[in-house]
């Protein structure tokens, strides 16, 4: 709702409920269900389990793989004394190298599941008193699993993986190098005594890892969420409300508060996700969406409203002379009452609001502006009520957001009070404009300067974002290289 202060003498009690109804005409639109959305490609989760695969030593667990146990266990029953006496032939038995290929993800049919694909590349060498030649094995396995969502206890949903197990048809073992007849015949029994033993080995022993992995890549993730964005004294913070998998894309559903300097929440976004509207990536890595209500709320508690007090005469001497011309036109009385400590007040009471105008950002404001005759006048010429609308460039700098105010144009002026006689406000356009974006403007992109750090994009492994603003979101992306 649009709440300015009432001035006395106001020309008419309607002019600012149309000039707000038009500011929020301009606003309004579809938007995206969820204050935020957290978008992540299958390349960054495959990524980032790669990452957590290598920093849970699953090559190390490779190489313990206990092979020999595994292949008593797995024979057992009647093919136990062809066991013994294969085994009696074995000193020992392990991985000697191991090596995890590229990860593959890949999305499921149903475009609600995510299959990880996690090939395994081994070499395994068993030593016989028949030889002294260490006899080599080449073992390639798949490891594979599903993500999907699942509901718990409250309705709450969360990632979740699997059915991880060995993937069928993607177990091959062979002889690395042919020996003597012997041995090659030895070797082939081995191979056959493994073939049913190691994809349980893969199940028991590196799934655990593989599970392990995923959940601590879930955990940095929401941690990355929780990170708070800096807006001055006050802080964006995102609350992880739900996942959702979109065939190749993994998203988060996130809600939005604003919280001021002593942690009290200033703000609570409407964070209904009846209607969920997720959004597309466009082949980028990954995005961060915000609706524009978040985003305008942030740039509000950069620029809270405030009075600004000009002795214009004294800081702009050449603007306060154009200012002296243009009320003389109105009234030369007026005119010659404005001293060399004539004071300009402009007051935003209204926070800044960002719209899309034929693809360009733009932001709106709503701004009061009066003309005192001296430092000491206790009453204004003039209070005029300005629609003004500038346009709003925002820009990068490596993970910083930057938002700056070009130009202004006063595209309404409303007389609300005049101690001079009516007149239309109009005649007073270029002038008030002129002060606008020497005063106004100046102060805000000061304000502004701080940016708005948005840290998941080097947390993700990217030096810089880039940005696109729609209808109803801005979208953070990776910049291209």
């Amino acid at each position: 709702m649009c709440h300015l202060p009432t001035p006395k003498k106001m020309a008419s009690p309607r002019t600012f409920t149309f000039l707000c109804g038009l500011l929020a005409a301009n606003l309004v639109g579809a938007t995206l269900s969820p204050p935020a959305v957290l978008s992540l490609s299958s390349e960054v989760i495959k990524q980032m389990l790669t990452q957590k695969l290598k920093d849970h030593d699953a090559i190390n667990t490779l190489q313990q793989l206990p092979l020999l146990s595994a292949m008593k266990e797995s024979a057992g029953g009647i093919f136990s004394r062809l066991v013994k006496s294969i085994l009696k032939h074995i000193i020992w038995l392990k991985v000697t190298s191991a090596s995890i290929l590229q990860l593959q993800v890949q999305p499921l049919d149903d475009g609600r599941e995510l299959m990880i694909h996690v090939p395994l590349d081994m070499v395994a060498g068993f030593n016989t008193p028949l030889v002294k030649t260490i006899v080599e094995l080449h073992m390639e396995v798949e490891a594979q699993a599903i993500i999907h969502v699942e509901t718990g206890e409250r309705n709450h949903t969360h990632l979740v993986l699997s059915d991880c197990s060995n993937t069928r048809g993607r177990l091959r073992i062979s002889l690395l190098h042919k020996l003597s007849f012997l041995l090659n015949s030895l070797a082939d029994k081995v191979i056959r005594l493994l073939v049913p033993a190691l994809p349980k080995l893969v199940k028991s022993e590196l799934c655990p890892v593989i599970k392990a992995a995923f959940e601590d890549m879930c955990e940095d993730l929401l941690n990355l969420t929780k990170v708070p964005v800096s807006l001055n004294s006050d802080h964006l913070e995102f609350d992880f409300m739900s996942p959702a998998i979109d065939h190749d894309v993994v998203h988060l559903i996130l809600g939005a508060k604003l919280v001021d300097s002593e942690g009290k929440v200033t703000k609570l976004f409407n964070d209904s996700v009846d209607s969920l509207n997720l959004p597309s990536l466009h082949y980028t890595p990954f995005s961060l969406t915000m609706r524009k209500d978040v985003v305008n709320a942030a740039v509000a508690a950069l620029l809270p409203p405030e009075e600004l007090m000009v002795l214009l005469d004294y800081v702009l001497p050449e603007t306060a002379r154009r200012l002296k011309s243009s009320i003389k036109v109105i009234s030369e009385k007026a005119a010659n009452q404005l001293g060399p400590t004539q004071i300009v007040k402009i007051l935003t009471q209204e926070n800044p609001e960002l719209f899309v105008d034929q693809g360009n950002a733009k932001v709106a404001q709503l701004i009061m502006l009066e003309v005192f005759a001296t430092n000491e006048a206790y009453r204004p010429f003039f209070t005029l009520g300005i629609e003004a609308t500038s346009e709003a460039q925002f820009y990068t700098r490596g993970d910083l957001l930057m938002l700056n105010f070009n130009k202004i144009s006063s595209d309404r002026i409303h007389l609300m009070n005049s101690a001079i006689g009516l007149f239309n406000p109009e005649l007073l356009k270029d002038i008030i404009t002129k002060i606008l974006a020497s005063v106004l403007l100046p102060n805000e992109n000061g304000k502004l300067r701080s940016g708005i750090s948005v840290s998941m994009v080097n947390a993700l492994g990217f030096e810089a974002a880039s940005w696109s603003l729609t209808e109803d979101a801005l979208v953070v992306t990776p910049a291209s290289s």
